[in-house]
């Protein structure tokens, strides 16, 4: 299931980064190399006494701004909002109470969710300054004295988001549901998608409330199988706001993301490849998900014999760190492709959880080590002992080496590549974890 959604707000300077790093601190799912993925991450995971949660950031809110980015400010508030199960109002006890805190609380309130009041620079332990105190008349209960820069009272306030977090349910493991998120920036026709299979298939399909905020779950049931199809609704219109649009698209993608086995990529066939592609794309690959790329307009593309060959080479090389994930070309407004698509879901779907035995792991460990030799360091060379499957969903194999340094990154995606070529695992990212053993006791 998705994590709940924590926002962190508030108007500018008041702290809110520091207390998101200092809250998120190692915990944060961030590779800076890896492909596709944003840097400018505006979230992250956070854990406290066993729970996981999804940390947001806002950026600074100033509601009476005659800056040209308040449309953008209260759009990212909005949206931050409308997606949290509990929001965290950040103030500045230097400052004191100001008429932006008064109108951001006031914001909030409407909103109807949990509003914990956290009073950041409270940099002395003790007693809380007299200027602490100020802030109860904002009448969002008891605030929260804490020091982002040192870390002071953020148990305290971790402790009292825990008591809004929905309650925990655990997925049925028995289900033989696929379930699907329909990813991409907006305008591309993710909807269309949903509505043009819901409105096609003559099965059992309902509209039902969905867990991620702002989008809609679609049950499915046909020849191919059951599915639940997650479509990340609400940020379909344009808007000159761009950067914020993308942002929270990223957002939601990824808590669609969460929740699915396989996430159908989508790319507007007319307009080709963009960096949000790329971005949307680079969390499902980093999640370890089954993927498939959509083009999706198709129909309204122009076209010559050698279309659909060129635009696949070019969107390979876009999609250079995903190239496992199979391209498809549709029309969601014809129902062009469409059956195929259910094919292909299934498909990936049981290649990310394929299980491969130990010892044909290793039969092919064998042959790729005497086609290949490992490489070597000053006259060391590396050694891979035996190698076995982890889990599933995605793939994640375990190699037992004598030094971890050896094993460079080449070599692994040479292992990846022999692996693939016996077992396929099309449409999945490959994991690989390195365990580093004495080499005396493999003797």
């Amino acid at each position: 299931m998705s994590k709940p959604v924590v926002a962190v707000v508030g108007r500018p300077n008041v702290g809110k980064s520091t207390l998101f790093n200092k809250l998120v601190g190692q915990r944060i799912s961030i590779v800076d190399d890896t492909p596709g993925v944003t840097r400018d991450r505006i979230y992250g995971e956070c854990e406290w006494l066993g729970r996981k949660m999804l940390l947001v950031d806002t950026g600074g809110i100033e509601p009476y701004s005659d800056d040209i980015i308040l449309s953008q400010m209260r759009r990212q508030a909005q949206l931050a909002i409308e997606s949290a199960d509990v929001i965290i109002l950040v103030t500045d006890v230097r400052s004191g109470v100001v008429a932006t805190d008064q109108e951001v609380a006031a914001m909030l309130q409407k909103s109807g969710k949990p509003i914990i009041l956290c009073v950041n620079k409270c940099d002395s332990i003790g007693e809380a300054p007299l200027e602490f105190y100020e802030f109860y008349n904002l009448g969002l209960g008891e605030p929260i004295q804490v020091s982002a820069a040192h870390g002071h009272g953020t148990g305290d306030l971790l402790d009292e988001v825990l008591k809004y977090l929905p309650e925990e349910r655990e997925e049925d493991e028995d289900d033989d549901t696929v379930k699907v998120a329909v990813i991409g920036k907006p305008n591309v026709g993710k909807s269309s998608l949903i509505n043009a299979i819901s409105g096609e298939e003559r099965a059992i399909v309902s509209n039902i409330a969905g867990t991620t905020r702002d989008a809609t779950d679609t049950e499915i049931e046909n020849e191919y199988g059951k599915f639940l199809f997650i479509d990340t609704a609400g940020l379909r219109r344009k808007s000159k706001v761009d950067d914020a649009i993308e942002k929270y698209s990223v957002i939601r993608a990824r808590m669609a993301v969460e929740r699915a086995n396989v996430c159908v990529i989508m790319i507007d066939g007319v307009e080709g490849f963009t960096e949000q592609d790329s971005k949307v794309a680079g969390i499902a690959h980093e999640m370890g998900k089954a993927c498939i790329i959509v083009v999706n307009k198709w129909d309204i593309v122009e076209k010559d014999g050698n279309t659909m060959d060129k635009y696949r080479k070019k969107l390979m090389n876009d999609f250079s760190f995903m190239s496992y994930a199979p391209i498809i070309f549709i029309s969601a407004k014809t129902g062009q492709r469409i059956d195929r698509l259910f094919e292909l879901i299934k498909f990936v779907d049981e290649q990310n959880s394929i299980r491969i035995s130990t010892g044909k792991l290793n039969d092919i460990l064998a042959d790729a080590t005497e086609r290949v030799q490992p490489p070597t360091d000053k006259g060391k060379r590396l050694k891979i002992y035996y190698m076995t499957q982890a889990s599933t969903r995605p793939p994640t194999f375990v190699c037992f080496v004598n030094k971890k340094d050896l094993f460079h990154f080449s070599y692994q995606r040479y292992l990846e590549n022999q692996i693939r070529e016996v077992f396929g695992l099309e449409g999945t990212p490959v994991r690989f974890v390195i365990r580093e053993r004495d080499e005396k006791k493999n003797k």
